[in-house]
């Protein structure tokens, strides 16, 4: 294939919360969890809170193929959790009170917690992380700067954590609010170059506003671990299909930079101060309110933003064989709902917490059987 052409790969982390199956509230067993799914093949990662695990798709050219391994997945872990009396939940923030948010007793985030105090101590966020296939470092940052203008449309379309503490938060994502308490995190600058992001990164290492590279939290940034680029904005979605879709719209977006980069456009250069306007109003009202243009700079229904970058994005699409699925995702998003509309509306059925657990444990699960 030609570069024009070419599909990238796509590969997906989901981070998971665990929680009590009677209360709801999270409950600190990732180590006892990861066990036993390791003696069931499965290999699970430790997240900063004791509460928390994470999930690593292989990695695919087939949307199709992603999605299914996301419903294993799924399905699999929740099952190694009620092994240990613990439910697996695709939400991005506890919707009950919590206890606490003991630490992971690993030696990096011992030293992470030491060093950035209650932002650790008050964790317990579940994102989604979506990876796309890149010829190298210089490339993942170019294309990076093109997915910029579009993270608050991804937030806006996962947002999952209206609940948090047991009261409605006001917020579709307070998670997204939440999170840029780090000194890294949030929408990245505009680069030029992986040397000026190299140049950059080491300065936030000296200054110790991060302890190594992988602290580099920003929204979309080369990985540190694999040839791809990673977008890191979004909650993590209530259901498998959802990820999935995330994970089309993605790379769709990435393979459109990456055509633009090949013929020498790096970009447009949006300034930070209106990306993180259009993040606020993402976090806010996501789908149900008004966002901001990431390029014209207007204010925009956040659905019609949602079906511009569709058809933006419409030849990598169709050249992945993607499109019908975006579309029918996106139309059966847009009906029913992200996770945030669906908490709300099983919180404000009854104001009952427990509605909102039994919402969210069915929705990870969905497709799943």
């Amino acid at each position: 294939m030609g570069e024009d052409t070419a599909v990238p790969t796509v590969g997906v982390e989901e981070e998971f919360l665990l929680t009590d199956p009677e209360s709801g509230a999270p409950a600190p067993k990732n180590t006892e969890v990861a066990a036993a799914a390791k003696a069931a093949g499965i290999d699970l990662q430790l997240e900063l809170t004791s509460c928390q695990v994470e999930t690593s798709s292989e990695v695919h050219t087939e949307i199709g193929d992603l999605l299914a391994e996301l419903r294993r997945s799924r399905r699999a872990v929740a099952a190694c959790a009620a092994e240990h009396d613990a439910r697996l939940l695709a939400v991005a923030v506890p919707p009950t009170v919590p206890d606490g948010y003991p630490v992971t007793d690993t030696p990096r985030y011992q030293r992470i917690a030491h060093t950035f105090g209650m932002i650790a101590h008050e964790q317990g966020l579940c994102g989604c992380h979506v990876h796309v296939g890149v010829p190298d470092r210089e490339t993942a940052v170019l294309v990076a700067n093109h997915v910029r203008p579009w993270l608050p449309v991804f937030l806006a379309l996962t947002a999952n954590s209206a609940v948090y503490r047991g009261a409605e938060t006001g917020y579709a994502s307070w998670r997204s609010i939440l999170w840029r308490r780090w000194p890294s995190a949030g929408p990245p600058p505009f680069f030029t170059s992986a040397a000026e992001y190299e140049s950059i990164v080491a300065m936030m290492r000296a200054g110790g506003s991060i302890l190594d590279n992988k602290m580099v939290y920003w929204d979309v940034r080369p990985s540190e671990s694999f040839p791809t680029v990673e977008i890191r904005v979004a909650d993590v979605p209530a259901t498998a299909d959802e990820a999935a879709l995330l994970a089309a719209l993605v790379r769709g977006t990435v393979a459109m930079g990456l055509r633009a980069v090949a013929h020498g456009d790096h970009g447009p250069a949006v300034p930070g101060e209106f990306l993180r306007a259009a993040y606020w109003n993402a976090a806010h009202s996501a789908l149900e309110g008004d966002g901001l243009h990431p390029v014209e700079a207007r204010v925009v229904p956040q659905r019609a933003l949602l079906s511009e970058l569709v058809d933006r994005i419409e030849p990598a699409l169709r050249a992945a064989g993607d499109h019908d699925f975006v579309a029918e995702g996106v139309e059966r998003a847009l009906a029913r709902g992200n996770g945030a509309q669906r908490q709300l509306r099983a919180l404000r059925s009854r104001g009952e917490i427990a509605d909102v657990v039994a919402e969210l444990a069915g929705a990870t699960l969905e497709g799943c059987d």
